[in-house]
């Protein structure tokens, strides 16, 4: 039976009667034992969740460039021909300049081996033609000049002729006047002659001669008039002369310059002419250059695309793709949308890369090992198309820490944590638990410079 009352057993029970089941009962102090280790590890909890914890934002992405102009280029050709020869292979390292293929003309245009001769010779006759113009021009300007030397003298002759036949009218008005005075005294005259000879004063040879006279006096007076009204004629011819000399003036001007504005249009036409010859003889210039295609900077021939000898390629088409030498690395992390307010321009973050084994711990960053430093450097915003946002990390070394690989590759996979504030561990496991996200100690700023 088990010793159940107040009485120990006695310890000579325990050797006559040998009983397992006793001899495997704890001993009452151990109880004591257990209950100093829970309260040790209660402290070393307390402890633990005391200390301090890094917040941090992780994501995943690829290793990039940070200047454009470093990241991974495609070759084109700015023209459409045919592949005569390659002089690089696949992952050749070539310098600025060297020529990566050669390529021929496939447009009949430009088959012609003499083709910049015989634009030049084209570009000449159309210089000559605008030389031709030219002189046209000037010998249409002195006559021009000439026509109106022409007309000064011919309108000044004209108006001489007017003014003649006007001091002409004055004079035969002048002689009409006398004349027909003259008249009427032969008429006065011959009324005193005829009662003269009714009185018998006068013979009648008398009378008949001043008869005569009188019809002389009267002939004078109609040839003046006659003459005063030719006169007067010619006055109007000559007004009308004028007239015509200033209507053929400017008919003759109007026609030459007519024949002037047409020289000068065929001077522009000219003009035009020869600036399309010029502009097509610097196009085959530069497009019989661009029969070699040549590295735009130093780099790395990654991958050929068009690769047969005879192969016929277009205007613009890929045909290799150049990885520049020496770019400037940066990472290319995504990160959720929600998290993009926390992370501002100068945060430090820590990276894992692919190939580099590293141990890390995102709330004890100074634990990590094999992890690289790095800093924020752009924030994208707009979002990509899966809805995630893109930060460029660049390098940023600490010190204890270690740069960045020299072996790294463009496009290589990384693993990254955006590094927050400080907080104590139990606030950490509350905000995990309930799926609140990480909080700041003060409103973020506006984009720093970096």
């Amino acid at each position: 039976m088990l010793n159940i009352s107040n009485q120990p057993i006695d310890e000579e029970m325990f050797g006559e009667y040998p009983l397992k089941t006793l001899h495997e009962l704890p001993h009452p102090r151990s109880s004591r034992r257990l209950g100093r280790w829970m309260l040790f590890f209660l402290f070393l909890t307390i402890i633990v969740l005391l200390l301090p914890w890094r917040q941090n934002i992780s994501g995943s992405g690829t290793i990039t460039s940070l200047t454009p102009q470093d990241r991974p280029q495609s070759l084109q050709n700015a023209i459409a021909g045919r592949i005569e020869r390659w002089l690089v292979r696949e992952g050749q390292y070539v310098k600025k300049g060297d020529t990566l293929l050669v390529i021929s003309e496939i447009k009949d245009e430009y088959f012609d081996p003499n083709l910049p001769q015989r634009l030049n010779e084209q570009l000449d006759a159309k210089q000559g033609t605008r030389l031709a113009t030219e002189a046209k021009i000037s010998a249409l300007d002195g006559q021009i000049s000439a026509l109106g030397t022409s007309v000064t003298v011919d309108l000044a002759s004209a108006r001489n002729r007017v003014r003649q036949n006007q001091l002409q009218i004055s004079i035969d008005s002048a002689d009409l006047v006398a004349i027909r005075r003259n008249y009427q005294i032969a008429v006065d005259r011959l009324e005193r002659y005829e009662k003269g000879y009714r009185d018998g004063l006068f013979s009648l040879t008398d009378l008949e001669t001043r008869r005569i006279s009188l019809q002389q006096d009267y002939a004078k007076v109609i040839m003046q008039e006659n003459k005063l009204n030719v006169t007067r004629q010619e006055l109007a011819n000559a007004r009308l002369d004028l007239q015509v000399i200033q209507a053929k003036y400017q008919q003759e001007v109007a026609k030459t310059m007519s024949d002037r504005s047409s020289a000068v249009s065929s001077k522009a036409s000219a003009n035009n002419d020869i600036a399309v010859m010029r502009n097509k003889i610097s196009s085959v210039d530069v497009r019989r250059g661009l029969y070699i295609i040549r590295a735009p900077q130093n780099g790395y021939i990654v991958r050929t695309i068009k690769a047969g000898i005879g192969e016929t390629i277009k205007e613009g088409e890929s045909i290799a793709t150049l990885q520049p030498a020496n770019p400037t690395l940066a990472v290319e992390l995504y990160v959720r949308a929600m998290d993009v307010p926390l992370i501002q321009n100068g945060r430090m973050v820590r990276i894992q890369f692919d190939g580099w084994p590293a141990i890390q711990f995102s709330g004890w960053p100074a634990v990590a090992v094999g992890t690289f430093g790095g800093r924020v450097a752009v924030i994208d915003v707009v979002s990509s198309p899966d809805g995630m946002y893109r930060l460029l990390v660049r390098p940023d070394t600490r010190p204890g820490d270690q740069p960045w690989p020299k072996q790294l590759r463009i496009g290589s996979g990384v693993i990254g944590w955006v590094m927050l504030d400080d907080v104590p561990i139990w606030y950490e496991l509350w905000r995990q638990l309930n799926g609140f996200p990480p909080s700041l100690r003060q409103e973020p700023k506006t984009a720093e410079k970096v």
